[in-house]
């Protein structure tokens, strides 16, 4: 079977929402440096190679929401999906205190070549499933980890990122502050907006409702803890989008 650089799920569902994983795997393919970055594997298994928990809170959230999953399917140090083209971030070389070897003096034909097999890929899939929905909600599911090295302690459970449009995540955050105890960021642990990222390209650019989540990824490192956590958030987002009256 060859490589496919994304999956899509439920793709007949009926409802608005429509669920993204831009970071779901640490898949690095044959044809990229014979699948290997030159990374020990506890590098690969960290947050810099993809976000812990998020593919499996992705699948079973869009399920509870009855709309469509896509997640990607390799590593954000190979190529980050959640950035622009012309992003220098695009492709990192150093991530979090680790070097990435295999990234190291990449030339323009071998970048190009990685857009055109998983980053543009991704995206074109991204818009054809966005484009067959009636009036989308795009819910992004990422994670983060407690501390990057030699950073403090990050306190959030769970961080709502947008932009300049918030008829979302406001009341999505107004909703989330219902769960006492829960400590929610508002537009943390980073900001939610980069020109040309995936919210930038599929949401904002068509007026499209979204909102990004972030999930601290020690919360959800077991398939239990992602299902609760999709078993939580599926009805705040529903009560949001009603309150929003989007």
């Amino acid at each position: 079977m060859s490589y496919k650089p994304y999956a899509i799920e439920g793709a007949g569902r009926a409802s608005r929402f429509m669920c993204l994983c831009d970071h779901a795997t640490n898949t690095v393919p044959d044809f990229i440096n014979d699948g290997d970055l030159g990374l020990p594997s506890e590098d690969m298994a960290r947050h810099i190679a993809f976000d812990i928990g998020a593919a499996g809170v992705t699948r079973a959230l869009a399920e509870r929401l009855d709309g469509p999953a896509v997640l990607s399917n390799f590593s954000r140090l190979v190529i980050d999906p959640n950035r622009g083209e012309d992003d220098p971030t695009l492709i990192m070389r150093l991530y979090d205190g680790t070097i990435i070897d295999a990234n190291s003096g990449l030339g323009a034909d071998a970048r190009e070549h990685r857009l055109d097999t998983m980053h543009r890929p991704y995206h074109r899939a991204v818009a054809e499933i966005a484009s067959g929905l009636s009036d989308p909600v795009l819910v992004s599911i990422h994670s983060f980890t407690p501390q990057l090295r030699g950073r403090p302690q990050r306190p959030w459970h769970i961080g709502v990122l947008y932009a300049h449009d918030r008829r979302l995540a406001d009341p999505f955050m107004a909703r989330l502050a219902q769960e006492q105890e829960l400590t929610v960021g508002d537009n943390q642990p980073y900001s939610g907006h980069l020109t040309g990222d995936t919210m930038d390209r599929h949401a904002l650019q068509h007026g499209r409702p979204h909102v990004l989540i972030e999930i601290r990824n020690d919360l959800i490192s077991t398939d239990k803890e992602q299902q609760a956590w999709a078993d939580r958030l599926a009805p705040v987002l529903t009560d949001s989008l009603a309150a929003s009256g989007l």
